[in-house]
Parts: C-alpha cells; sequence; structure tokens
C-alpha cells in the first residue's frame, strides 16, 4: 500500500515540476529574450552578407555591360 501512495506522490511532484518547467521556459518575458537574442544574430548575419551583395551587384553590373557591348558590336556588323 505504501508503495502505491509513494508513486502516487511521486507522480504529483513530477508532473507539478513539468508543468513548472513548462510555464518558465514559456513564459512572455523568456520568449521576448529568445526573440531578442534570434533579432540579433539575424541582424549580425545580415550585416556581413551586404559585403556579398555589394559583390553580387557589382558582378550583375558587369555583365549587363558586356551583354551590352555585345549586343552593340553585333548590330554593327
Amino acid at each position: 500500500m505504501e508503495d502505491q501512495e509513494m508513486q502516487l506522490k511521486v507522480k504529483r511532484v513530477s508532473d507539478k515540476f513539468t508543468e513548472s518547467m513548462y510555464v518558465l521556459a514559456n513564459e512572455p518575458s523568456v520568449a521576448l529574450y529568445r526573440l531578442q537574442e534570434h533579432v540579433r544574430s539575424a541582424v549580425k548575419s545580415m550585416a556581413n552578407s551586404s559585403v556579398y551583395f555589394k559583390s553580387i551587384d557589382g558582378l550583375l553590373r558587369q555583365a549587363i555591360s558586356m551583354k551590352e557591348q555585345i549586343s552593340n558590336s553585333q548590330g554593327r556588323r
């Protein structure tokens, strides 16, 4: 009988602990903190990628210029 009571008490304690951890992990202030962390890391990676975007922009401009030169030289023939 005592074993069953002990198991019931352990189950209640573990359920309450699990519920408390769930509430703590999903508390709005914790969620906002995690959101802030995510935004900070995303902004850092976006700042680093701006160099790549500028490089791609330059390459596209060169490609357009070369295409126009080729089109103009073919039109003159």
